[in-house]
């Protein structure tokens, strides 16, 4: 469809009304001190909010991290709970007599232990990393807004 004369000049007011608007918001944003404000007296209550915020971040950590040690010792609790139970159920049900079956399920039982004692202290070590991880980057982020 071709624009007619009437749709062509009209096209071109419009254009040249949503250019000016533009320009005169532009200045008036300039003229009000949106570009040259001053940087300091902002960086304030940036610094008080951040380091704040830091404190809480760091201690939701430690809280979070402490809660997380509790339930994988508790996991590991359990676990060897249930392998004491499963060997004097298989003791129980040999007579302790010796046999290779109930030999089998001590060691099994020992092994199970043993793992879930590896397992737990290899979990709460990789939580203790992830949180000293968390405190490290809210301290840089603190040194950062701090200078």
């Amino acid at each position: 469809m071709q624009l007619n004369y009437f749709t062509k000049k009209l096209s071109t007011v419009v254009r040249w009304l949503a250019t000016t608007l533009f320009c005169l918001s532009a200045f008036a944003f300039v003229w009000q001190g949106g570009f040259l404000a001053n940087t300091t007296a902002m960086a304030n209550p940036v610094v008080i909010a951040s380091a704040d915020a830091g404190d809480r971040i760091q201690s939701k950590a430690s809280e979070d991290a402490g809660r997380a040690k509790n339930f994988i010792r508790d996991a590991a609790d359990k676990v060897e709970e249930t392998a004491n139970k499963n060997a004097s159920k298989v003791e129980r049900a040999t007579d302790n007599d010796g046999s290779f079956v109930e030999r089998k399920a001590k060691r099994d039982r020992a092994t199970i232990e043993r793992r879930a004692e590896e397992d737990a202290a290899r979990t709460q070590k990789a939580v203790d990393n992830t949180k000293n991880a968390v405190e490290r980057a809210v301290d840089s982020v603190k040194d950062a807004f701090g200078k």
